[in-house]
């Protein structure tokens, strides 16, 4: 069993993950030793590195001071034994060739000490194929860094068959110390989950070729079109064609020979057009940069056909108990660099039209590799992706202290804060990622304490905000919506919960603070009030992105503001500041950025003190309703409010409290 504290780091292999693990382990302040057999990849490494710094201080990631430590804390060595002796944990990242890293691993369990925490950063050998014969296989896990391993937060943690749970978790605790988001792989599986998950994909794309359904750059042209980063033809190029060949063999021998029937790749390989590597792929290679023709996208691919393909294969992870859906989402939308993962896509579809998909696809392109996993052949998608834990006796499946993957910024907190303070002032905090994003999730929190606090009489004041120095940046836009209906009813819903918050019978302040933008900006031209810093950044975006305000905005605005003025915010997508926005008469009241809650909660406070409850109510539906009926109507909903109010104990103590020059306590009755 591993207890130790973990100083002292090896890394064996000083190539381009190799040099970035180390790198990554000395920024977090560990002392790092590379090995590698030759000289000449060992002072490549140190450049790399020495580069790699200097970049982070230029780019005031981190200063002077720390990049020279940074640097001393990292050894060179090219004997394996003076570099793994007094090691607390090693890693392996030596290339991808089984013999080459058993031999490595031989050499770990002839110098290492008995305790350590030894690791492989394979992106696809089994985890138990590798620990075969060490003297403590116990101490032996999986830890797969994506490359470049300095820029990106993913990394896997995989459990061999023989790993303790100990050493399973003190590596997913050394992830987060490194300031890493570590996944847990419970199950040895060839390929984990990223890879696992790419796998049926190469394939796919591979018989595509071979099937000359489209050429590679109508793809990679429809691919981005799609919001994908890269298409999948020049990521292949990117990584290297030997690359994908070799794991495709290694899946066609783990997981099922059908993944031995790609060719196009095959032939490339054998040509020696391996992309970026070697300067050509499937595009010629430039200065780190693909050349890629310019050409219409291809209408002979849907989108769905590889979404289908990348959810089928989570689930089989699922039902195989490799991992739970919280870390395969989360996975895929670090390691692949996706706005959503197979999950989210998974439950904006129904099991039917999932199942129809991998039926046809697997009839087309002659393969059992897309044949639906058992679970939706059965009609069970939902219920397999709603898997909270393995076993209830399996007390690794799961942490308290962690959160899926669409969770809040902090463990245990929701998404949508809710706080109820002194002088009958409720506060709302939306709390999601760092620029607080409304997704449908959110959105639905907030749905929940409005009605909630609908009839509540101890609250007479709401504050809307988000956590931290921002209000809301928008809406999240990573979510996945299967067709136009879908996110048509999307629209719908936020139209709804923000009319809730507009016609609640309570004051609401909107606290305006770094972001407030599109979404964000239409859930706060749903409250009363608009209180916000004179630096908060303010705008609809949308129409820069494809979109309209669809929360409301194109419909309040002009009502604020007018029709000419609200169309040239709308139409151009400007940002505007906090002190611009007082001045067009968005923003009711200025306020300090250094102390924003605590001045909003005074506000809040002082409102909520000297605003009757029912009149204030009233008067917003006087205002609300009246601009949408002729004015002689609205003066007849005037005077009936009048009529109401009248006799109300509410109106008793105004009056008194007037006449005794006292501060009113109105019982909002």
């Amino acid at each position: 069993m591993i207890s130790l504290e973990i100083k002292k780091v090896a890394v064996i292999g000083s190539g381009l993950m190799g040099h970035g693990i180390a790198e990554v382990f000395a920024l977090s302040g560990f002392e790092v030793k590379i090995e590698d057999a030759f000289p000449e990849a060992l002072e490549k490494a140190k450049v790399s590195i020495g580069k790699s710094i200097e970049k982070l201080v230029k780019s005031g990631k981190i200063d002077q001071n720390k990049g020279q430590e940074t640097l001393s804390r990292i050894t060179y060595f090219s004997q394996m034994e003076p570099a793994v002796k007094d090691a607390d944990f090693i890693i392996e990242a030596v290339p991808e060739i089984m013999k080459l890293k058993k031999e490595v691993f031989s050499g770990i369990d002839k110098f290492a000490r008995n305790d350590a925490l030894v690791a492989s950063n394979t992106s696809n050998f089994k985890i138990s194929s590798l620990a075969e014969g060490m003297k403590h296989p116990e101490n032996v896990v999986g830890m797969h860094f994506f490359n470049p391993p300095v820029v990106l937060k993913l990394v896997e943690i995989i459990k061999g068959e023989r790993t303790g749970n100990s050493a399973f978790d003190q590596a997913y605790d050394l992830a987060k110390k490194i300031g890493k988001t570590p996944i847990r792989v419970l199950k040895d599986s060839a390929g984990f989950v990223v890879n696992r998950i790419n796998a049926p994909e190469s394939l796919f794309f591979c018989l595509v070729l071979d099937q000359n359904v489209a050429k590679p750059e109508e793809i990679d042209t429809f691919a981005r079109g799609q919001g994908l980063p890269m298409g999948p033809y020049e990521l292949m190029d990117y990584v290297g064609i030997d690359t994908v060949v070799h794991s495709l063999d290694y899946y066609a021998q783990e997981l099922s020979p059908e993944y031995g029937k790609c060719r196009a790749f095959r032939t490339m390989f054998d040509s020696g057009n391996l992309g970026l590597k070697t300067g050509k792929g499937f595009y010629v290679w430039k200065d780190g940069h693909a050349e890629i023709p310019k050409v219409k996208p291809t209408e002979k691919l849907e989108l769905m056909d590889v979404l289908a393909v990348e959810l089928n294969e989570a689930v089989k992870l699922i039902e195989e108990k490799v991992a739970l859906p919280q870390d395969i989402e989360i996975g895929v939308k670090l390691g692949m660099n996706r706005p959503f993962g197979p999950i989210s896509v998974a439950e904006g579809l129904t099991n039917a039209e999932v199942r129809k998909k991998l039926e046809t696809l697997s009839s087309r392109y002659g393969t059992k590799v897309f044949e639906p996993a058992e679970s939706i052949k059965n009609g069970k998608l939902k219920e397999i992706i709603s898997t909270k834990s393995f076993d209830q006796n399996d007390k690794k499946t799961a942490r308290p202290d962690e959160t899926p993957a669409s969770s809040a910024s902090s463990p245990g907190e929701s998404l949508v804060i809710f706080e109820k303070l002194p002088g009958k002032v409720a506060r709302l905090s939306i709390n999601n990622t760092k620029n607080n994003l409304l997704s449908s999730e959110v959105i639905s929190e907030l749905e929940k304490h409005v009605l909630a606090l609908w009839n509540d009489h101890d609250v007479n004041v709401i504050i809307v905000t988000g956590k931290g120095p921002v209000f809301s940046a928008g809406a999240q836009l990573s979510q996945f919506f299967p067709g136009s209906m879908d996110f048509m009813e999307h629209s719908r819903k936020g139209e709804r919960v923000f009319r809730l918050l507009s016609e609640i019978p309570k004051i609401t302040i909107a606290e305006m603070k770094g972001y407030t933008l599109g979404g964000g900006f239409e859930l706060s031209l749903a409250c009363d009030l608009r209180v916000g810093t004179e630096d908060v950044q303010i705008g609809f975006p949308e129409v820069t992105l494809g979109l309209v305000p669809g929360w409301g905005g194109t419909q309040r605005l002009p009502r604020l503001l007018g029709t000419s003025r609200a169309s040239y915010l709308i139409l151009t997508g400007m940002r505007f500041s906090g002190k611009e926005a007082f001045e067009m008469g968005i923003v009711n009241r200025l306020i300090p950025k250094d102390n924003v809650d605590e001045e909003t909660l005074k506000f809040a406070v002082d409102l909520a003190q000297k605003s009757a409850p029912t009149a204030a109510a009233l008067a917003k539906r006087l205002i609300n309703k009246g601009s949408e009926v002729p004015m002689d109507v609205g003066l007849e909903m005037e005077s009936i409010a009048m009529g109401l109010l009248y006799g109300t104990e509410d109106l008793k103590e105004g009056i008194s409290a007037f006449l005794q020059k006292r501060k009113p306590e109105f019982p909002g009755r």
